[in-house]
């Protein structure tokens, strides 16, 4: 038997494990079969809280694929809930290394539980070769793929893991899934990619849709929302305060 606990970050659901007091084995199995609403318990994926040696914890997340991914930003944020709300630790500045390397949240803690969390997503990553993307520009802001019968021309940023965003018209009835899954596996992609459809408003606000690497459309993206904001300024499209509409929620991404 698995103890386990099911959380979202703005409609981002993981099916999250204590790996730390209970032997986890075949994970990426277990990913697939845990991630299946018809058949499992249902998420975008699995994350397991881990010990570390230098961080206060690990974390692993696996898509519903059962690939593994670097880094999850709704996912982290539902961590740090997790270890204090459950009692493995008393801070409120946590410390979780990713395979993006070692991020840090801050804990907002109301009546003794997590109320919400702030992660430091650190710098983006514009150099084609640690995307990574098959380019020579950096950054990378005219980056043409064929899908169908649409041509994309994507800017490239990495938050840890790689993101490739294109601008669409009429983003509500924007056939994600038929294209996002041509996407993901293109060529240029090597690691294969992150996929967000956005539309600009205006200079402070911007709608996305994402289409996750080996999970396919979820209902948000923190690492993608990061990756939006970087690459709409670096397009002069938005300023460095940008106001990201999600697929059914809406949070601010601030560049600092």
């Amino acid at each position: 038997m698995i103890k386990f606990t099911k959380m979202h970050g703005l409609g981002n659901d993981y099916v999250y494990i204590d790996a730390i007091h209970q032997k986890i084995e075949n994970e990426a199995s277990l990913a697939q079969f845990i991630s299946s609403r018809h058949f499992g318990v249902g998420s975008d994926g699995l994350i397991l809280i881990c010990e570390s040696e230098v961080a206060d914890f690990k974390m692993r997340m696996f898509n519903s694929d059962g690939s593994e991914a670097e880094m999850c930003g709704n996912g982290i944020r539902c961590v740090g809930k997790f270890v204090y709300d459950k009692g493995l630790t008393e801070k409120t500045t946590v410390t979780i290394e990713t395979l993006a390397g070692i991020k840090t949240l801050q804990l907002n803690i109301e009546n003794g539980e997590v109320n919400t969390a702030r992660v430091d997503m650190g710098e983006p990553i514009l150099a084609p070769e640690k995307i990574p993307v098959m380019a020579i520009e950096e950054p990378v802001q005219n980056l043409k793929v064929q899908a169908f019968d649409k041509e994309f021309k994507f800017t490239c940023v990495s938050m840890g893991n790689p993101h490739a965003i294109t601008i669409v018209e009429d983003i509500k009835n924007f056939e994600v899934e038929k294209y996002g899954k041509i996407l993901e596996i293109a060529s240029v992609f090597p690691s294969k990619t992150n996929v967000e459809f956005i539309e600009i408003q205006d200079i402070e606000h911007i709608r996305m849709r994402v289409w996750e690497r080996g999970t396919g459309e979820t209902l948000a993206c923190g690492t993608g929302a990061c990756a939006t904001a970087v690459a709409c300024h670096l397009n002069e499209l938005t300023n460095r305060h940008a106001f990201i509409e999600l697929l059914r929620r809406n949070f601010r991404n601030r560049m600092e």
